[in-house]
Formats: structure tokens, C-alpha cells, sequence
């Protein structure tokens, strides 16, 4: 079992859960690709920022943390975004420590 230090995590509030809960490479059947799971509130870091085009401050906000708990997300999110793309992995999209709208 793994400790955990300092306080909580308190819950990202997302506006929604997403309907599309997996992406993979084309032609590789998903049984012999790596998986990388990307939690809800990580999608919608990303989402805020990257197609919303909201700043970080705004997007905080928005998610109900304060500006580092939401850089944190979002560094955590685009690097494992990034190595799925990079490294032909799968993404499974799932899960959390959130609330919706």
C-alpha cells in the first residue's frame, strides 16, 4: 500500500463525462498496444485550456483548484497524451477524483 503525504486531493469539478472513452492506434489490435489511462479531470485540463483556449488562471477556476493543483493536471495530462502518440500506445479515458456540473 502506498502512503500518501500531505493533504487530500480534493475533487476537480468537469463539465461532463466524456462519451468517447478510448483512442488507439489504427490497424494494431488494442490486445498488443500499451495502455495509458488519462483520468476525467486530466481530459478536461486539457480540453480547457487546449480547445477552449482558456488561460490557466480562468481554467482553475473553472475546475474549482488553484492554479498549480490545475498546472499540475495539465503537465500530468499532455505528457501522457504525448507518449501514446509518440510511443503507439492506447488511451483509455476513465475514472477520477471529480464532480460534474
Amino acid at each position: 500500500m502506498k502512503c500518501r503525504r500531505g493533504r487530500p486531493k480534493c475533487p476537480r469539478r468537469i463539465r461532463a463525462e466524456p462519451t468517447i472513452m478510448c483512442f488507439k492506434p489504427c490497424g494494431i489490435p488494442r490486445s498488443e498496444v500499451e495502455v495509458v489511462e488519462l483520468a476525467f479531470e486530466e481530459l478536461e485540463a486539457i480540453r480547457l485550456v487546449d480547445v477552449d483556449e482558456l488561460t490557466q488562471e480562468e481554467a482553475a477556476l473553472e475546475m474549482g483548484i488553484s492554479r498549480r493543483a490545475f498546472w499540475g493536471e495539465l503537465k500530468n495530462a499532455r505528457k501522457k497524451v504525448a507518449r501514446a502518440l509518440v510511443e503507439g500506445q492506447a488511451i483509455d479515458i476513465k475514472g477520477g477524483n471529480y464532480t460534474t456540473e
